[in-house]
């Protein structure tokens, strides 16, 4: 695509490489976890722009490779250098993580233990037990009896913790809480709204004080 039009203007920040190329790290949206590096030339980039799916370009094979399942494109940040990009893409991408070995300071190589978000884990069996109601689930037990019962397991288990808050014992304190992140999961997939949207909305507060978030709202 050299000498043609950019389409995106975008695209005249990005500073490709003598080979056309433009290095990005690769990383899941949900928890950050990075899953590989790859590279994009002009071409990836617009597409993977337009489309909304990772589209990468292979040294190897000389060509695109069109995407798979799971990379659906969450955000594509530039370096202050313009000469990286960072993609955040859902669920895994590109076969997974790409980076499974740690290198040890005696120069050995050992598996790297997977990371996963517990609270999308949990959600992602809520929905699938919400999809496939069964007497012997809990869940689905709380979706068929509707938004009132789950709405009072919420208030249930936030009084409990409380109770153990007050009550001083570290362990009733975790595992109270535990049951109360459960329910409100519940609460997250009758609205079908992913954990991802909660931790969205702390983002977008960190760094704020409360009372201007708070005045942001009433605005």
């Amino acid at each position: 695509m050299t000498g043609d039009k950019v389409a995106n203007p975008a695209m005249e920040e990005i500073r490709f490489n003598a080979d056309g190329l433009v290095p990005a790290i690769v990383r899941r949206a949900v928890d950050g976890e990075v899953l590989t590096l790859c590279h994009l030339n002009a071409e990836a980039v617009e597409r993977t722009l337009a489309t909304g799916r990772l589209h990468r370009w292979s040294r190897s094979r000389k060509a695109l490779v069109v995407p798979e399942a799971g990379e659906a494109v969450r955000e594509v940040r530039l370096s202050c250098s313009g000469d990286a990009l960072l993609v955040a893409v859902e669920g895994l991408a590109t076969g997974g993580n790409c980076f499974s070995r740690l290198l040890q300071g005696d120069g050995t190589l050992s598996p790297a233990t997977p990371t996963e978000d517990i609270l999308e884990a949990v959600y992602r069996v809520i929905l699938e037990r919400r999809a496939n109601s069964s007497r012997q689930s809990y869940v689905a037990s709380l979706f068929d009896k509707g938004l009132d019962k789950i709405l009072g397991k919420i208030g249930e288990e936030a009084t409990e913790t409380a109770v153990a808050g007050k009550g001083g014992d570290p362990e009733a304190v975790v595992y109270e809480t535990a049951d109360l992140f459960f329910h409100v999961l519940v609460l997250l997939g009758y609205y079908e709204l992913p954990p991802e949207r909660i931790y969205a909305e702390l983002r977008r507060r960190f760094g704020l004080s409360g009372i201007a978030e708070k005045a942001g709202r009433a605005g």
